[in-house]
């Protein structure tokens, strides 16, 4: 079973609806025993890194996924804070973060170095790409939708990058390692580019074989 991490924060309805479109049959789910078993994760998430990290562990839901995620190897999409979280820490918060990828969230004005920045980051913007496996079938330029004050500094994860963002200066946009990967950007809300994106995760982060 394809679950939708629902841990009270984030619209999740859209990411439901594309994944409908994407021909994917996933559940929303809060249930730990549901996540420790699934066969697919999405992690999706709007807000703060205090606040989305509290609430999984406050739901009891940081050790049923570190077991589907790190001991049964279940392929995992974060996206925008759901990314954020998969990193080790955040500027943002005091909390640690899932710590599943070897890299660091930063606010984009310290990414840039410029305090005059305007943020947030807000509407379509451009991806280079590095790797086929979410971004295959689409052109390097392909555009999707962002909402985001905070993001991946490239610096610490160069091993996993699978693309990259200009605003006011380069950040990650997208990052991958082994079965765990994130989009900063929102794929639900990116028609069509989102749903070949989608698309591609199911086809190239496979389940299980036990599954």
């Amino acid at each position: 079973m394809t679950i939708v991490v629902d841990y009270d924060i984030g619209n999740v309805g859209s990411l439901l609806n594309m994944l409908k479109k994407a021909g994917v049959q996933a559940k929303l789910s809060r249930d730990p025993e549901m996540i420790r078993n699934a066969s697919r994760l999405f992690l999706p998430g709007v807000g703060a890194f205090d606040t989305g990290m509290g609430n999984l562990e406050r739901l009891g839901l940081r050790g049923p996924l570190d077991e589907a995620v790190l001991q049964r190897k279940v392929p995992v999409l974060g996206i925008c804070l759901g990314f954020q979280l998969l990193t080790k820490a955040s500027e943002e918060g005091v909390l640690p973060g899932l710590g599943w990828l070897d890299a660091e969230t930063v606010g984009l004005r310290n990414i840039c170095g410029n305090p005059g920045l305007r943020v947030p980051h807000m509407g379509w913007s451009r991806v280079k790409t590095r790797d086929d496996s979410l971004f295959g079938g689409l052109e390097n330029d392909g555009r999707f939708y962002f909402v985001h004050t905070f993001a991946v500094r490239e610096e610490t994860c160069r091993d996993s990058v699978l693309a990259t963002t200009e605003f006011g200066c380069r950040f990650v946009s997208s990052a991958a390692k082994g079965n765990i990967a994130g989009t900063q950007f929102h794929p639900e809300k990116s028609h069509r580019y989102g749903l070949t994106l989608l698309q591609n995760f199911v086809a190239n982060f496979p389940c299980p074989p036990s599954q």
